[in-house]
């Protein structure tokens, strides 16, 4: 769930917004994404692992599952099916298609869904698949025959399409040249149609040689971020989600600009967010009689006559000197334009002379733009200069404008090379500059730093050795949200009308029993080394009074005695009232009368009760 998209602010919730600018836009729409699973329903498939691990069929079907309930949070409009091959029963548009099982057409994901989905998982599931579906004879051709045609009855417009295969059979037709002569033939189809077809094979008895029969079917990569056709097959659920995930998740440059390096040298940039913050999504008002979402909008009136105004009817204003200045609105454009968009650079700095400290907002990812170009020149001058830069040990400074009529900033263009997985040869690291936003001058604060007592050289060494007890690897993916994550378990269980959310672990929580474990009497030690012997911290501080200095400060009073006859004439006079409480306190326990309590009134009740007598 932590992949989720939807609970993101929009684009730069950055400084742009504080200084009033207009909030950025989405990306420019283009149509739905769409993804087809295409499962073998094979009896390998259901075979379970070794030591009890899952089976390949329930693996998919977790991974179908988590995409299912992502896509519903993330994407809700993108287009999700799910079509079985090999089955022995047959189900599809028409039926025109024997062993191709439909299970879901192509449409928005929903918790109905998601509860079918279920019904397939675990030992049950298998069962039930078998009972509905069974395993028969296997086409691929006619299984992507059968999904080209969810794709050509769909009447909506689709920005990305993909078609994912799940199966542990390396040669599914066993031989048949042409039944494999008939699923390239298919394949092949649907790649001219915009169809990107990706394998995600599991493992199986002997390996799985990808160079027998898919090879042939599945899409080269669209571009160097895809990860390609992967040689090693998913043997452990998280790898095939994380893989999944890879693969289903469409990448989106906030913006393209021109890198300028000097006069004449411009290399086309994509500029990428790799963070942001994670919030809930707002809550959605609804007509209370049809339960509809309510759409509202905003018109301006005159104050005097009530009569609409246009958008050409206003004019902009600021104060200055009392004095309100009027602006058009082609001044208001014009004052707020700088530059064009794009990166200018200015030179280069060494890396120590970028501090932690001046961190304003997350960074940005830059990477090249092959398809702004012609040739390959934007790649090879970017890696050169990521190179240079690595080996150099510098930034480089460059003035950023994100997009028409937003103030510039300046940024630092820290080198990344290229990391790949020792075991895969997997790409893990991509090759790119992180654009570091460095504040202004007028961004900068200077505070009073207040001046503490100073520790001795053994509290430091002490504190030292504590903190190399508890030190450990910190990794900023392997911590959600909790509240974020809590939000949408009880969504989830709303909708699928579960009993109870699923609990979540609250990774933010200290581990109290380890740190103790590590530390020992390291914290004691500490503690008979800062405190006073008698310390306790969880003991409430009584305050002080400072003693009175000899002629400065009021003297303290001296203590009112009564005698019992000044009590009995008060008594008779009815004049015990104008005594303070403390005076009668005192007489309480001169001579020896029992109170209820300690108000005022109860005090002179019980003298008066012990005088009368």
């Amino acid at each position: 769930m932590a992949e989720w998209g939807a609970y993101y602010r929009n684009e730069d919730d950055e400084a742009e917004q504080e200084e009033g600018e207009e909030s950025p836009g989405d990306y420019k729409y283009s149509g739905r994404d769409s993804l087809v699973f295409l499962v073998d329903a094979s009896k390998e498939m259901f075979i379970k692992g070794e030591d009890g691990a899952l089976s390949n069929f329930d693996m998919t079907m977790q991974c179908v599952r988590s995409v299912y309930t992502s896509k519903i949070i993330s994407s809700d409009k993108d287009l999700v099916a799910l079509v079985f091959y090999g089955t022995e029963q047959s189900k599809n548009p028409r039926n025109s298609f024997k062993h191709v099982y439909v299970y879901h057409d192509l449409d928005s994901p929903g918790a109905r869904r998601v509860q079918e989905i279920d019904s397939l998982r675990g030992e049950k599931g298998a069962q039930v698949a078998m009972e509905s579906m069974g395993s028969g004879e296997t086409s691929l051709g006619d299984a992507l025959w059968c999904c080209s045609n969810l794709y050509s009855d769909l009447k909506l417009r689709l920005s990305h399409k993909r078609l994912m295969i799940f199966t542990c059979r390396d040669d599914p037709h066993g031989g048949d040249s042409a039944r494999d002569r008939q699923a390239r033939t298919k394949a092949a189809d649907l790649k001219e149609t915009g169809v990107v077809i990706d394998l995600m094979h599991l493992t199986k008895p002997g390996g799985f040689d990808v160079s027998i029969f898919f090879c042939d079917i599945v899409s080269s990569p669209e571009d160097e971020s895809e990860l390609g056709l992967q040689l090693e097959p998913c043997g452990k659920l998280e790898d095939l989600q994380k893989r999944v995930r890879a693969k289903e998740m469409k990448k989106r440059a906030l913006s393209r600009l021109s890198f300028s390096l000097g006069e004449g040298v411009n290399v086309a940039v994509g500029i990428y967010v790799l963070a942001r913050t994670a919030t809930k999504p707002p809550a959605v008002r609804l007509y209370r009689e049809t339960n509809e979402p309510v759409h509202t909008k905003t018109r301006l009136f005159h104050t005097q006559n009530g009569s609409l105004l246009l958008p050409s009817d206003t004019k902009r204003a600021q104060v200055y000197g009392h004095k309100q200045i009027v602006m058009e609105t082609n001044e208001v454009v014009e004052i707020k334009k700088f530059d064009d968009p794009g990166l200018v650079l200015i030179g280069f700095k060494p890396m120590d002379r970028l501090k932690r400290h001046h961190h304003i907002r997350p960074a940005l990812f830059v990477y090249p733009e092959e398809d702004q170009v012609t040739g390959k020149r934007s790649s090879c001058v970017f890696t050169a200069l990521i190179q240079k830069c690595s080996e150099r040990n510098v930034f480089a400074l460059c003035k950023y404008i994100s997009r028409r009529n937003t103030p510039p900033r300046f940024v630092a263009l820290v080198p990344q090379k290229e990391v790949l997985d020792r075991d895969s040869q997997v790409q893990t690291v991509p090759p790119g500059f992180h654009a570091i936003f460095l504040p202004y001058a007028d961004d900068i604060r200077t505070l009073d730093v207040h001046e503490g007592p100073t520790a001795s050289d053994e509290q430091i060494d002490k504190m030292k050795e504590i903190v190399h007890k508890l030190r450990f690897r910190y990794r900023s993916d392997a911590f959600e949200n909790p509240v974020v994550q809590q939000h949408y378990r009880n969504l989830e269980a709303l909708a699928l009308d579960m009993l109870a959310p699923e609990a979540i672990e609250d990774l933010t929580m200290p581990k109290v029993q380890m740190m103790d474990e590590r530390l020992g009497p390291l914290v004691q030690e500490f503690k008979d080394l800062v405190y006073p012997p008698d310390y306790n911290p969880e003991s409430k501080t009584a305050v002080k009074r400072k003693p009175a200095v000899a002629g400065g400060g009021p003297d303290k009073k001296p203590k009112v005695e009564i005698s019992k006859d000044e009590l009995q004439a008060h008594v008779q006079k009815g004049t015990l009232g104008k005594l303070t409480v403390p005076v009668l306190k005192d007489a309480c326990k001169q001579f020896g009368v029992r109170t209820t309590g300690t108000k005022k009134q109860e005090l002179i009740d019980a003298l008066i009760a012990q005088l009368s007598t």
